[in-house]
């Protein structure tokens, strides 16, 4: 129990408070919160383990790439698109026969021939359509990987 002192009791001195004072209540949880923090630490466990030394693994032989499959279509000056499968020219009448016979050549153990990239590559003077019918040819003859190659234009001084 503690005191309090009031001046405006008309001279009646200290009178008892009934408030509980929680201060030393709070001292002594401090203080034994301190004491579990020192007296119990968190017991580790280390626990030790021998591992195997790393051992390189032999490197299996890797696959060869595959060279891609190239259908350019050139402009020869006249107008008339010219087909090239890699380096040799074709009609395109022939040319999923030749692509096929190309993909044959340097893919002769894939399962199936016609899952495998074609990429068309055309000269930016020639029209669109003239590309679009190439690639239609090859989609017709169910090859499913047609695509189209891009690449940056060549400035005139990189010509020289």
């Amino acid at each position: 129990m503690g005191a309090k002192l009031s001046g405006g009791n008309k001279g009646k001195g200290m009178q008892p408070s009934s408030e509980p004072n929680i201060v030393p209540f709070i001292d002594i949880l401090l203080v034994l919160l301190i004491i579990f923090m020192v007296a119990a630490p968190i017991p580790t466990t280390d626990v030790k383990v021998d591992l195997p030394p790393p051992v390189p693994q032999p490197k299996e032989p890797t696959e060869k790439p595959k060279t891609p499959t190239v259908v350019d279509i050139r402009d020869d000056g006249t107008g008339v698109p010219q087909i090239f499968v890699d380096t040799q020219i074709t009609e395109a009448d022939a040319l999923a026969a030749k692509v096929l016979e190309r993909i044959t050549f340097h893919v002769p153990d894939s399962p199936n021939r016609l899952l495998e990239t074609v990429r068309v590559r055309a000269d930016q003077t020639l029209p669109y359509a003239s590309v679009m019918e190439t690639m239609a040819i090859l989609q017709e003859a169910n090859f499913q990987k047609v695509s189209l190659v891009a690449e940056d234009a060549i400035s005139p001084d990189q010509l020289r």
